[in-house]
């Protein structure tokens, strides 16, 4: 059940404000508000909701963003969810969408950039950011300002609204609007290459104002406008869960129906947890192949309590091997998160690799621990590597390494310009296990990465969302040599073991042996297929066997276990 309460809208004249708090009274720019209409069986809307997420991610604070599920291919079938609103045929139909996805700008019409030619606000994805830069670049006649808080026990929001006109509106009353999104939400998508587990960001679930807004008169220079709606939040939507730590409000101001006048937006601040202090700890990132240099886990942690976090204190371990403590210090407000960088520490590489970490105790011990397993790395490389980087409006936040076998640096870049296109080729000077790093100050990502080899081969490619950092690690062939043919008739076994394989099809072969470094260990010659190879005298980890026959050489990695 929707509950709202409005306050009165408080009415002055010559500059002079009684009751401002949060909305400026200065002449401000617009605010973009980009209305995207997609749906779960939209194969190209994966690729709409990548550019409006850029265009935003480049114009912090001035471009909003809200997804509107609606049309055919936003229908379920079967048991999947269902993310339309009662809203979102409305929005769309005075669009005059031909196409999915399309996006609309403030409602506003742009000649020569409608879809299909037409005159309809509606556009196709090349055209929104443009639009946008078009959009934030006007001045605006009315500044609007948001803030909520969100009581978890009751699920119920506080919205308060203001607006203050700087100048006059030619019309004698607007639209005032709150939508209400849910981010962070999994579920099926055509295209995205995520299945049923795309992550469906800025969904508009709820217009607390309804369909077109509350009604707001005067709308001339001097007029300030208050108000507070407070509303129920039910549990689901649709039978879509509700998560209230997903919660997010932008709110816009409209001349009819149609013109989006300026807007803003807001997460809200949670009181009124069950629990005074609770980590909860969601998750350990996906962790790429590792060469078996020293790794710190990237660990996301929600704040489950009423009280600020300001410290945070970490065990963790790889493979169960000696235990690191590590103590987190900064400030983690109710029911935000953050993503924590552990520091690393060493460990043996094993064919398969288990991360755990947990937290100390608090007032909910069942969510304190987080797992994640990643195995041994396998890609092999030449050892002649391109960096294609492109930086977006905060090149200054952007930087990357190439960590060698020892785990030196062995090739770095950045910071860098805004806006800059980085193509640069290195040769690297050792073969074995090398790791690729990238990492952005503003933990939002940049633009778009790719490394590779003279190959081409990639190593490690984005198109930009890797929040505070990401990389990849490769195996540099160098002078090792790789014979695909020899490698489908060549058969190591058992692998992994503890103290010997064999070689099967291996009649005179020649054998060397390499550790993740690069460094000859063993050499055999002329060995007779199914030769036992003693091992047991190698300590555990990850190594490459080098066997040449015939003229041919394959290299196949074996695990030693202990």
């Amino acid at each position: 059940m929707k509950k709202l309460i409005l306050s009165l809208a408080l009415i002055v004249s010559s500059g002079y404000l009684l009751g401002q708090t949060i909305v400026n009274t200065s002449v401000e720019n617009k605010k973009a508000i980009l209305e995207e209409f997609t749906g779960i069986h939209c194969t190209f809307c994966p690729d709409g909701h990548a550019i409006a997420q850029a265009i935003q991610t480049n114009y912090p604070g001035e471009v909003f963003l809200i997804n509107i599920h609606q049309g055919g291919f936003a229908v379920p079938s079967g048991s999947e969810p269902d993310f339309r609103t009662p809203y979102g045929d409305g929005i769309a139909n005075q669009s005059d969408l031909t196409g999915y996805p399309a996006g609309t700008v403030n409602r506003h019409y742009f000649p020569g950039q409608a879809q299909n030619g037409g005159t309809g606000t509606a556009m196709s994805r090349n055209q929104w950011g443009s639009a946008a830069l078009e959009t934030i670049g006007e001045t605006s006649y009315v500044n609007l300002a948001v803030e909520a808080e969100l009581d978890v026990i009751n699920s119920e929001i506080v919205v308060h609204v203001e607006a203050y006109y700087t100048g006059d509106s030619p019309e004698g009353s607007n639209n005032l609007n709150v939508a209400l999104l849910q981010n962070n939400t999994a579920g099926p998508q055509t295209g995205g290459g995520a299945g049923n587990n795309y992550i469906h960001q800025h969904r508009l679930i709820e217009m607390i104002t309804g369909q077109w807004g509350e009604s707001i008169s005067p709308t001339t220079e001097g007029t300030f406008i208050d108000r507070t709606y407070t509303y129920t939040i039910p549990a689901m939507y649709n039978n879509v869960p509700v998560v209230l730590a997903d919660m997010e409000l932008v709110v816009f101001m409209t001349e009819t129906t149609q013109e989006i006048i300026s807007g803003n937006g807001a997460y809200p601040n949670f009181f009124n947890l069950p629990l005074a202090d609770d980590t909860n700890v969601q998750s350990i990132a996906d962790i790429n192949d590792q060469c078996g240099i020293d790794f710190g886990p990237q660990v996301k942690v929600q704040n489950t309590g009423n009280n600020t976090l300001t410290s945070i204190d970490f065990e963790y371990s790889i493979n169960s091997e000696t235990p690191a403590t590590w103590t987190w210090s900064g400030s983690i407000d109710s029911y935000q998160t953050e993503v924590i960088q552990l520091p690393a520490i060493p460990y043996t590489l094993q064919a398969s690799n288990t991360v755990e970490v947990s937290v100390a105790n608090d007032d909910d011990n069942t969510n304190n621990e987080a797992d994640n397993t990643f195995v041994d790395m396998d890609l092999m490389s030449t050892n002649e590597v391109t960096v294609l980087l492109n930086t977006d409006n905060n090149g200054s936040e952007t930087t990357w390494s190439i960590r060698g076998p020892l785990g030196n640096i062995l090739a770095s870049g950045g910071p860098y310009d805004d806006n800059q296109t980085i193509n640069e080729t290195f040769s690297l000077p050792n073969q074995g296990c090398h790791e690729f790093r990238v990492v952005d100050a503003g933990g939002n990502g940049s633009g778009s990465i790719a490394v590779f080899d003279s190959n081409s081969t990639i190593i490690y490619q984005t198109p930009g969302d890797y929040g505070g950092g990401a990389g990849a690690s490769f195996i540099t062939e160098s002078e090792l040599g790789i014979d695909d043919t020899l490698l489908q008739n060549i058969a190591l076994y058992p692998n992994p073991t503890s103290d010997s394989f064999r070689i099967a099809n291996a009649d005179n072969a020649s054998i060397e042996v390499f550790d993740i470094l690069g460094k000859s260990i063993l050499s055999i010659q002329n060995i007779s297929s199914n030769q036992e190879i003693n091992v047991a005298n190698i300590q555990a980890g990850t190594y490459f066997v080098r066997i040449e026959k015939d003229n041919q050489v394959a290299v196949e990695r074996i695990i030693v276990n202990k």
